[in-house]
Parts: structure tokens; C-alpha cells; sequence
């Protein structure tokens, strides 16, 4: 889902449009409509006492996205002004259910109390200011969040080059937890790179929102929020950098190109503008360089669902199926490391040791998985006390999780020789200072609420201030309790109450039946009539309200002396955010690597050997998620070995082709082996006996049929494009699956289009492949392609039908058991046998002979028939003429115009 809904800089509310408004409206509808004028495009939650209310088509919007009430407040111009409104104390609920639905949320809060605003006359209005805006990618509050998903928000800035070429600087941040990432890709890798940082909200120039190449993927995010230029201004981006961190040069942080210096700043602007001034502290962009991590494109991660299944669960994903972390950050890490592998095999063999450590030391492992779970998620705390939201929770969370690390530091330090990265998360779990975590066990009571201003989370003793009033105002009470008994005796009435609601404060409550009693004389004179109910009445007395009176001050004070604390508690937390991200990430860390130690441990993994060759070995593979599905139904998997490693001689990877009837389980064994590499590279143990990979640079998978039609697009079409995408962008380093290429349409085209595809494979990409076909015809290209080697699914045949045994050998199959699969599925016995006759006519007219001396007559595929193919090189000319073209000039900086005149003269003809 795309909104087209964009935060504004702060401006002087006549500068945006605004409804129109009558010359006379009341002062209350006067406001709203000046701080509505203000934020176009956003829901605005107006606070009025215990409810935020939206009017107008806010209104409109909210009801029918909430399912809530609409109803009408006075008169706009001569119309009812539509209302609706949700109550604050449930207020999170419905931003979710708003967030989701794809909308932002101004929050106007008051800013003063009631009684000051009474006190400056009869007609004045309480005021108001928006203090937060909530979108998609800003969201800190644990019931708006997935507590296992990072929530990122994504700025992307693009550099035109007057030759082609444009250059993409991506810079991605999570409040919730501090992260900071940036990163820079040619315009061809930008599909692959949004794939795998899977933003919640990004944000883009107007010009690239409506570009008409990179605009239609932009639009396919969840949420995409187009801003003016000024925001990702290049030329004040190190400025505004230097400013959010308040360093005074980019020296002090990470060394960025300009392009991703202009996103990061483009970044941090919009944060700014939606937390009103509350700055979150994030850690310093931390820059990724290229190649550090293998590319994966959007096709093959919906193929392989490595974290979310074709039908968008998460259960039966890849991530669901390894996933033994017992903690939300670890759960979150674990997820970074699935949509990010590494290719830098020293870095995966660091990671590879820190599992091996758990996996040898079971006892170790089961202590300080015990440990983590009880240790909170503290960089989420840390980020909500920082921007104001958080509560006395969050600061027992941090208390806790100090208390946890001394005691993971207790186990991990009767490790034996820990590897380096348990040594580095020992470190980290000793910066954060015990004093803090005393003070706050001090501080701190047994029972804590979940928000600050319902109170009473101050432990007793602690402040003396705060125990006189708590005193005063529970003796205060103890009047209260005392008066009503008083009350009750001297009226003879023993149901008369004493209650207390927000809008009478204190009152004496007695039935219908006694109201008469207390309304005439002699009661009359002490008793004071308020209200009048169906079934009760209520009055008051001068006695009760001046008893009101010192219980509100009482309690106000006491309110206001636990606020002071707390805002004094959370500085000090905030002064310490550094040491407490450490050891937060130190527990994610320790908590993947003891994870990922269970899981080996627990379904017989295997640590895998990762170097930087072409080599690809696995023995005894299996599936992981299919494997544990079957494991719960009580099944055995059958394990296959694939080796796609040089031959003797040979510099370039193998090609599998296989074949085998459909439910053989060849889809299965391409996507294992493919699973295997990743998680390989993530440094994790793998479901095998035995695994050799060296370095994939970039996996593709183009498995299952499935259309396209919002994009006009049919079944094959997507097919050709996920095979072109892999054909064009393989390198020798490269891993690829292929299954069914070309079934999508007649016969011979596909036919003629797999044969080409696999030739293209050998020849050009020089790739490690495994491709699965019907296609036996194809199997004859094995005699004329060196690195091609043919491997089927082996079945049995018992009175008339097919027995699958999973197995996969050398050799080819001559049938693809298509009708018995049919018969299988359920087909009408009159369709099976009308099949089978048609099957033995064609059958008949021996295809496979045809294939070979097709295979003996048509030549290979040669490489430099590509480059025959292609058009000669333009001439000067032509070449000045694509440069112009190639210009935006309302895109340009004066700085930026003037570098592309000088480039453009540079390319006139000599002479």
C-alpha cells in the first residue's frame, strides 16, 4: 500500500490550506481548525478531557476505518460537523488499527490545565498543540510494534549522471532501537537492496515518487511518503547531521559518500519533524560498504519464504522454522542475519565459532538460555524513555537487564577459551553501571503500572517528600470512610455512600427512595442537592468539599514529586544509553548464537566449511522447514547429496539438470540446497552430514507459477521476467534454481526457451545451477556441455501407480508420471483412461530421438554472439544528444547545473 501523504516542515499555519472558515465560530472549532490547517494529509486526534475527537473528514475516515460511532458536534457554515472519538486510555489500540490501515495521526494534546485557561476568562480556550506525529516507520510503543520485527524507516535520495548510470543512497533507521544503517547501489540493485531492509515507511523526493522507471517500485512498499527537495538537500546535509548528533564535523562519524549523506540527513530531518522536537539518540551511521552481503532479489525471497510464506505467514518460513531465540531483540537480530548473509568467510567463520562454543557445552547453553529469558528488551525501553513514552516499566526493564547480564557474565566466564565473539559480548555486558541498577531497585516498587500518571511506583521510604504526601492524602481518606459511616448514622440511611467520579468529584449517593428525605428540612441544611439519576441521587456538603480540596492537593503532589522522580530516573538511563545498547546488543547476540547451538544440536546440524571458492558440497542435505514438518507427523526426510563444485580441470561451477515425475520432490531438493548456502553464510549450522560452500555473491530462485495481474502481467510473463533478471545478473559466483523454465506456454517455445536458458547458463553466466525440467529432451545437451550433469528423482512403479522415493541419483528420466500424479489428485477415472490413449499416440511419434539430432545438428551457444547482436557503437553525436536527455534540470542544484556543462562541453568533438 502507497499514501501519498507528506509531513510538512513546520510553517506559519495561513501558509497551508486550510477549510474555509465563517467569519464567527467558536473559539474551541477556531483552534482546531488552525492546528488542522497546519498538518495536511494526517488524522488529527484532538484532546478533549479523557477522549482525542477527529472532525470534519477526519471524522469520516476514522469511524469507518475503526469501526467506531459517527456522530455530529454544532455546525460548520451551516452543516453538521461530523465526530467521532476514541478514548485516550485506549488510544494505542486505535493508532494501530490506523497505522495499519495505512494513515498518519497528528496527536494534539493540551498543554495546560483546564483551570489556567478558565482563569484567563469564561470564553478562553484550554491550549493545544500537536506534539507527535505517527507514521509507519516512527512508532516506539511496544503495542504499536512487532516485538520480533525491526520497524525501519527508509530515506531514499538518487544522484543523476548525464551519462546514465544514476547512483541510489539509502539510509535506514529504527527509532525503537537506535539503528542506523546507510548503504549506496546503482538503480539496478535498488529492487534487491528495499527486498532486504523490508522498510516499514519510506520517504522520497516528489521527482522520484513520480519517476516513471523507479517510481512503480516505489509504490509497491508498504508505505511511501513523498517530501519536498529542501529535505534531501545535499548541500546542508552534513550540516544537519552534525547538528542531530551535535558534533561539529562528519569526522566524528561514520565515513559516508554524499549521496548517502544526503539520505541519512534526509532521515534524521524527518524524525525530527515527526517527534516535535524530542530527539530519539541513534547510534552513528554505520555504512555498508557493496558486496559485504549477498544479493537476493524480491522474487527469490517470496520463492524460498525465507522469512514470510507465499500466503504472508510467518509460520512455515524459514525464520520460523530456525528461530529458538528467547528474546525479541535476539528474534530481531536473527531476522537481520536471514535478509542479510554475509560474504566475507573470516566474518562467517567468527559467527561459526561462537555456536560451536554452545553446541560442545550444553550446560552452559541451557544456563544462559535460562538467564535471557529473563532479560527485557532494553534498547526498545531506552528509545520510548527518550522520546517521553516511556513508563515505570521500562526503567524496571533496564534495572532487570543489568541484573541479567552479571548473571550471563557469571556462566560465560567459566567458558573455556571463548571465541572472539563471546569474549566481545563479555565486554559489552560488563559497561553498564551496577549503581544504576541499585538505584533503581531502590527506587522502584514490588507492583509497577504500566503509565507514569496513575502513580505509585515510587517504593516507600525512598523519598521522604513523597511519603507525607502520600500520608496526607491516605489520611485524608481514612476522613472520608469515617464521614460516610457519620453521614449514614445521623440520616438513619445505611446504603447512603460516599463515591467520586472525574466530573462531581466527591458526592453523597443514596437511592430514589431516600433522595426526598435529604432534600427536606432539617437534613436539607447540610445536605446540598447535585444531581438527579434514574435510580440514585446524589448531593454534597461544605464538610466534603473542603475535604475534596485537601485530598487533590495531596494527591497532586504526591503525582507530581513520583513525575519528578521518574524524569530524574530516566535521565540517568538516558546518560547511560550507550553502555545499555551494548549490553543489548551483547544479549541478541548471545541469545542467536545459543539459538542457533539448540537447533543444531536439536535436529543433527552439521557446522558447514565456507572459503572463498567456487566449491559447492553437500552431503546428506535436507530441507530444514520441510523436515520439521514432517519430523511432527513422525516421517523420516530423505536426504540428498548435490555437487555443484568444479570438475578436475574445469574453472566454473556445475549445472544439475534434473528430472522426475511432479510430487517426486524436485522442487524440494532445489530449494534445500539453496537454503543450505544461506544459512551457510549466516553463520549457522546446516541440516546436513557433511557441507562445503564457497562464497555466493548473489542467490537467484525462480520455483512456482504464480501471476501478476495489478501489473498486467500473466503466469509466464512473470516467469520470463524472474528468469531474464537471473540470465542478465548471474555472475560464475553465483548460485542458481531454476524449476519448470518455459511450461507456460506451447510446447516447443518452451522447449526452445529452456534449451537456450541452460546453454546461456554454461556459456555466459558460468554459474553454479540446478534446473529442474520436464523438459527429457533436454537431457541430451549433458553429451555437449561439459559442466552440465544430469541427475533424476527416483520412483517406483506398483500396479499402475507411482511410488515417490524421494531419492535423487545420476541419470535422466523418460516420463514425467503426469497421469498418475492425476489420478492421484482425484481426476474422473473416464479422464485418466482418455489420457493414457492420447499419451501412447504421442508417445509413439519418439520425441527423444528428435532431440538428439537436434542436439547434433544446432551449434552451441556462443558468448560472442551476444555482443554480435548487438547495435554499433553511437557515434559522438549521439552520445551528446543522450547526455541532454539525460539532464533534469529542475532537479539540479546551481552547483550541480554548472558540473553537468562542463561534462557536456567535455564531450564535443575534438577539434
Amino acid at each position: 500500500m502507497t499514501i501519498q501523504q507528506s509531513i510538512p516542515a513546520p510553517a506559519p499555519p495561513e501558509e497551508a490550506p486550510a477549510p474555509e472558515a465563517p467569519a464567527r465560530v467558536t473559539p474551541m472549532m477556531e483552534q482546531y481548525l488552525e492546528i488542522k490547517a497546519a498538518h495536511p494529509g494526517l488524522l488529527l486526534f484532538y484532546r478533549m478531557g479523557d477522549f482525542y475527537e477527529l472532525f470534519f473528514e477526519d471524522a469520516e475516515i476514522a469511524s469507518k476505518a475503526l469501526g467506531i460511532v459517527l456522530t455530529k458536534r454544532g455546525k460548520h457554515q451551516g452543516v453538521d460537523i461530523p465526530m467521532c472519538g476514541v478514548p485516550v486510555e485506549r488510544s494505542e489500540d486505535y493508532l494501530h488499527r490506523l497505522i495499519n490501515a495505512g494513515h498518519r495521526v497528528a496527536v494534539c494534546e493540551q498543554t495546560e490545565n483546564p483551570a489556567a485557561a478558565r482563569a484567563r476568562g469564561n470564553k478562553s480556550v484550554v491550549a493545544r498543540g500537536v506534539v507527535r506525529l505517527v507514521t509507519p516507520g516512527t512508532l516506539t510503543e511496544d503495542t504499536l510494534l512487532d516485538a520480533r520485527t525491526n520497524n525501519y524507516l527508509l530515506a531514499i535520495a538518487r544522484a543523476r549522471a548525464s551519462s546514465g548510470g544514476d547512483r541510489i543512497g539509502l539510509a535506514w533507521i529504527d527509532i525503537s532501537t537506535s539503528e542506523f544503517m546507510v548503504t549506496e547501489c546503482s538503480t539496478a540493485e535498488l529492487a534487491a537492496t528495499l527486498a532486504r531492509i523490508n522498510p516499514n515507511e519510506a520517504i522520497v523526493t516528489d521527482a522520484l515518487y513520480g519517476d516513471p522507471d523507479l517510481g512503480p517500485l516505489l509504490r509497491e512498499l508498504p508505505s511511501v511518503t513523498p517530501l519536498t527537495r529542501d529535505v534531501f538537500d545535499g548541500a546542508t546535509a552534513e550540516r544537519r547531521l552534525c547538528d542531530y548528533f551535535a558534533v561539529a564535523i562528519m569526522d566524528g562519524l561514520s565515513a559516508m559518500s554524499r549521496l548517502e549523506a544526503t539520505a541519512a540527513a534526509a532521515a534524521v530531518t524527518y524524525i525530527d519533524r515527526t517527534q516535535v522536537g524530542k530527539r530519539p539518540p541513534l547510534s552513528p551511521p554505520s555504512r555498508e560498504a557493496a558486496g559485504t552481503t549477498m544479493a537476493i532479489d524480491p522474487a527469490t525471497r517470496a520463492n524460498l519464504e525465507l522469512t514470510r510464506t507465499l500466503a504472508g505467514e510467518r509460520r512455515g518460513s524459514l525464520l520460523d522454522a530456525i528461530d529458538c531465540t528467547v528474546t525479541a531483540a535476539g528474534s530481531r537480530l536473527l531476522a537481520q542475519r536471514l535478509a542479510a548473509p554475509l560474504t566475507d568467510s573470516a566474518a562467517i567463520a567468527r559467527r561459526l565459532d561462537a555456536i560451536a562454543a554452545f553446541v560442545s557445552d550444553s550446560a552452559a547453553r541451557d544456563d544462559i538460555r535460562n538467564v535471557l529469558r529473563a532479560a527485557p528488551d532494553m534498547s526498545r525501553a531506552l528509545a520510548r524513555l527518550s522520546v517521553g513514552r516511556g513508563g515505570p516499566r521500562d526503567l524496571a526493564g533496564l534495572r532487570d537487564g543489568i541484573l541479567a547480564a552479571d548473571q550471563a557474565l557469571a556462566r560465560l566466564t567459566q567458558l573455556e577459551a571463548p571465541p572472539s565473539e563471546i569474549a566481545a559480548v563479555t565486554e559489552a555486558l560488563r559497561r553498564p553501571s551496577r549503581d544504576l541498577a541499585r538505584e533503581f531497585e531502590r527506587a522502584l516498587a514490588e507492583q509497577l503500572p504500566l503509565i507514569k500518571r496513575d502513580g505509585g511506583f515510587i517504593r516507600e521510604g525512598y523519598e521522604p517528600a513523597l511519603d507525607e504526601s502520600r500520608n496526607l492524602r491516605d489520611a485524608s481518606r481514612l476522613v472520608v470512610a469515617a464521614m460516610q459511616a457519620r453521614y449514614a448514622e445521623d440520616t438513619g440511611i445505611k446504603a447512603l455512600k460516599i463515591r467520586h467520579n472525574n466530573v462531581l468529584g466527591y458526592f453523597v449517593e443514596v437511592t430514589a427512595q431516600h433522595g426526598d428525605r435529604l432534600m427536606a428540612p432539617p437534613l436539607n441544611a447540610t445536605f446540598i442537592h447535585r444531581q438527579t439519576l434514574a435510580g440514585q441521587v446524589r448531593f454534597t456538603t461544605s464538610e466534603l468539599g473542603e475535604i475534596e480540596a485537601k485530598i487533590a492537593n495531596a494527591g497532586d503532589r504526591a503525582l507530581n514529586l513520583e513525575l519528578e522522580i521518574f524524569e530524574r530516573l530516566s535521565a540517568m538511563a538516558l546518560a547511560a544509553s550507550d553502555d545499555l545498547r551494548a549490553a543489548a546488543h551483547a544479549f541478541a547476540l548471545l541469545d542467536v548464537a545459543t539459538a542457533l547451538a539448540k537447533l543444531a544440536v536439536d535436529d543433527n546440524y552439521v557446522r558447514p566449511e565456507v572459503d572463498g571458492s567456487l566449491g559447492f558440497a553437500v552431503e546428506g542435505g535436507r530441507h530444514p522447514v520441510v523436515e520439521q514438518a514432517l519430523k511432527r507427523d513422525g516421517q523420516p526426510f530423505i536426504a540428498n547429496a548435490c555437487d555443484l563444485s568444479p570438475g578436475p580441470g574445469q574453472k566454473s561451477g556445475q549445472i544439475w539438470l534434473i528430472t522426475g515425475p511432479n510430487m517426486a520432490g524436485k522442487s524440494t531438493f532445489l530449494r534445500q540446497n539453496a537454503l543450505i548456502a544461506l544459512m551457510a553464510q549466516i553463520g549457522s549450522y546446516v541440516p546436513a552430514s557433511r557441507a562445503r560452500i564457497g562464497i555466493v555473491d548473489r542467490l537467484f530462485s525462480r520455483v512456482g507459477a504464480a501471476d501478476d495481474l495489478a501489473r498486467g502481467r500473466s503466469t509466464f510473463m512473470v516467469e520470463m521476467v524472474e528468469t531474464a533478471v537471473i540470465l542478465n545478473q548471474a555472475s560464475e559466483r553465483s548460485l542458481v534454481i531454476l524449476d519448470e523454465i518455459g511450461r507456460g506456454t506451447a510446447t516447443f517455445d518452451g522447449l526452445s526457451i529452456a534449451w537456450a536458458a541452460i546453454e546461456h547458463l554454461h556459456e555466459a553466466n558460468r554459474c553454479r545451477a540446478l534446473f529442474a525440467t520436464h523438459y527429457h529432451e533436454l537431457t541430451a545437451l549433458s553429451a555437449k556441455l561439459p559442466r552440465m550433469f544430469n541427475a533424476t528423482v527416483r520412483v517406483k512403479e506398483w500396479q499402475g501407480d507411482v511410488v515417490f522415493l524421494h531419492e535423487v541419483l545420476p541419470g535422466s528420466a523418460d516420463r514425467s508420471y503426469g497421469i498418475q500424479v492425476a489420478k492421484l489428485a482425484g481426476l474422473p477415472p473416464a479422464v485418466i483412461a482418455r489420457a493414457k490413449s492420447v499419451l501412447a499416440k504421442l508417445e509413439a511419434q519418439d520425441r527423444g530421438q528428435t532431440a538428439r539430432a537436434l542436439a547434433d545438428d544446432l551449434p552451441l551457444f556462443a558468448v560472442p554472439s551476444r555482443a554480435a547482436a548487438e547495435a554499433a557503437a553511437p557515434s559522438e553525436a549521439e552520445l551528446l544528444m543522450e547526455a541532454v536527455k539525460a539532464l533534469h534540470p529542475d532537479e539540479m542544484s546551481p552547483r550541480e547545473a554548472l558540473e553537468a556543462l562542463y561534462a557536456l562541453k567535455a564531450k564535443l568533438p575534438k577539434g
